[in-house]
């Protein structure tokens, strides 16, 4: 039996706005050190699973770039979506194209666009979750630690302990309000990392089972019609799909540093902050600022007297916001002119 990893790297640009564009989104920024994120994700499997069995899940106007940036995968593995359907569709075929090569596959599902603090540490977690997935047959879900009460995160309520490190999942809370956020952390609920772990077997089994959107537009894809699958399917996301409505669901705790760097504001938990708190990419100089995030892609930026700003040079457009609405920029961008709103690299 193999060990597969499916990589999501898809996404419509507008989380790094106006840095990452349609043909540039997050992953492939290097928003955290100095590789794009998506190469940082490759490297992170390595001595887990091999490029071999690495299949990579894309859309058709980045697979090109995709294939540039991972020279290791080989190009057939590279798998071009013919429309976005979320995650639980993508999934499907990656889980169908690894058991059609490896009929015991057990299959990693992970996001290309991820900050992890521990790679080591994340490998050791990656493969206990993939070592439960065939000893429980079950889907297996990582839940990290939470360090704050966070409200854009999804938490997995832990049931029975099945051991020292699994648990079964009594339910799962999508992106609660912050109060809620600290009695869920009170009572030992993790974040739900978004890291998976299955065999194919158990995989379509509970497709089968649990999942009418997917499950009657198998026979597409087994038949190689991926563009018919994809037209016939609902989008839905796995989580929702798979892991909120089956009954073989489990935990594997993980103690790595995670974030899901959602945000021009993550960037201050995930990256060097200087001596007032502010993280500063680029030519950027600032006097007498605090607590702001300024990113100069082709440009300077100059920061003075001003605090808990976010203010981004890119692209030919400069956005000035503040922290907390940086997380509205698909409702910005909805409300700016297309001409703006179309920013291309």
């Amino acid at each position: 039996m193999t060990n597969w990893a499916a990589v999501l790297a898809g996404g419509s640009g507008t989380r790094f706005w106006p840095l990452s564009t349609a043909g540039r989104p997050k992953q492939m920024l290097s928003l955290v050190g100095q590789k794009p994120l998506i190469q940082e994700t490759i490297e992170r499997l390595e001595g887990l699973i091999a490029p071999e069995q690495t299949l990579i899940i894309t859309g058709r106007t980045l697979a090109e770039e995709t294939k540039r940036l991972l020279p290791t995968i080989p190009p057939e593995n590279v798998l071009t979506e013919p429309r976005a359907a979320s995650t639980a569709p993508a999934l499907t075929w990656a889980t169908l194209v690894a058991s059609e090569r490896d009929r015991d596959a057990a299959v990693l599902s992970l996001h290309a666009d991820w900050f992890v603090g521990d790679d080591a540490m994340f490998r050791d977690t990656a493969l206990r979750a993939l070592q439960a997935a065939r000893r429980h047959d079950a889907l297996v879900t990582v839940g990290v630690e939470p360090t704050r009460p966070e409200s854009g995160y999804g938490y997995i309520l832990p049931g029975e302990a099945l051991g020292s490190d699994l648990m079964r999942v009594r339910g799962f809370l999508e992106k609660p309000d912050a109060e809620r956020a600290a009695e869920l952390i009170a009572t030992g609920a993790l974040w739900n990392s978004g890291l998976f772990a299955w065999t194919s077997r158990r995989f379509f089994s509970e497709t089968e089972r649990v999942a009418p959107e997917i499950a009657p537009h198998i026979h597409l894809l087994r038949g190689d019609d991926v563009a018919g699958f994809f037209n016939a399917v609902t989008p839905i996301a796995v989580d929702v799909s798979h892991f909120e409505r089956s009954n073989r669901v489990v935990c594997v705790p993980g103690q790595f540093r995670w974030d899901d760097v959602g945000t021009w504001a993550a960037l201050g938990r995930v990256r060097q902050e200087d001596e007032s708190g502010n993280v500063l990419a680029g030519r950027v100089f600032q006097r007498q600022s605090d607590g702001c995030i300024a990113w100069a892609d082709d440009g300077a930026v100059v920061l003075d007297g001003i605090s808990d700003l976010v203010v981004v040079q890119a692209n030919g457009i400069t956005l000035v916001t503040t922290k907390q609405r940086s997380t509205q920029l698909k409702d910005l961008l909805d409300a700016l002119p297309e001409a703006i709103r179309r920013t291309q690299r």
